[in-house]
């Protein structure tokens, strides 16, 4: 092999290298620029809502999806520390991951031999939303971190907080605290109760599910469980 023909080569095996690495700086960068822009500019579409919506267009082309922006101070403080209580309780003190949470998810999914559970924060859930499909693997899972710590690095806990309440799914094609105090109560969500902010609380982890099930034995009973603790929950 002549020496030209040698050097070919190598430039090939290193752009094979190469190539991903820039790919991936690049999908990095595109994300930290996009948490800097919503630092003060609110995100109209999270990339959750897109698939909703898409799902939703499939049976009925028509159909459209329910979110209405409300600044942080017009979100009842109920809301706020129920879904503390319910998902994330040290929200406030954490830098946007839970290990301790983490770890027990990995060991149930040791265990299960899939993906079975998340241990996410409430950071970690809006990093999933605002870029990510629903789907779990141990990648995705890698990609969500990386932009949990974008989140916490950009911005304030509350800012953190106040698009998470907007922008997170509450049923079918149902999305932020405005549209599910409407949906659910014909309130606003300012307006919302203690025990009907920690209904909807505990409905997020399966909103969909819960949307159709709202006489569940277990969504009463966590209900309870939920108001009990909403007294200690600390508000960023």
């Amino acid at each position: 092999m002549s020496a030209a023909k040698g050097g070919r080569k190598f430039a090939w095996v290193k752009w094979i290298f190469i190539l991903p690495v820039l790919l991936f700086a690049a999908v990095q960068l595109y994300f930290f620029l996009q948490i800097w822009w919503w630092i003060d500019h609110n995100p109209s579409r999270t990339s959750f809502m897109r698939q909703q919506e898409s799902a939703l267009r499939e049976k009925n082309p028509k159909a459209e999806i329910k979110q209405v922006w409300v600044p942080y101070n017009r979100i009842s403080k109920n809301l706020k520390r129920a879904i503390i209580a319910s998902e994330d309780a040290n929200f406030s003190e954490h830098q946007g991951v839970d290990w301790e949470a983490l770890q027990k998810a990995y060991e149930k999914n040791t265990k299960k031999s899939k993906v079975v559970a998340g241990g996410s924060t409430i950071t970690q859930q809006l990093a999933k939303n605002l870029f990510l499909s629903g789907s779990r693997s141990y990648l995705r899972k890698g990609q969500e971190l990386i932009i949990t710590y974008m989140l916490e690095t950009l911005m304030e806990k509350e800012r953190i907080f106040e698009i998470y309440l907007n922008v997170v799914e509450f049923g079918r094609g149902i999305f932020g605290a405005e549209a599910a105090a409407q949906h659910y109560y014909r309130v606003s969500a300012a307006n919302l109760g203690a025990s009907q902010a920690a209904k909807l609380a505990v409905m997020l982890p399966n909103p969909r599910f819960y949307d159709t099930h709202r006489d569940s034995g277990y969504l009463a009973r966590r209900t309870g469980v939920i108001l009990r603790r909403m007294g200690s929950a600390e508000l960023p």
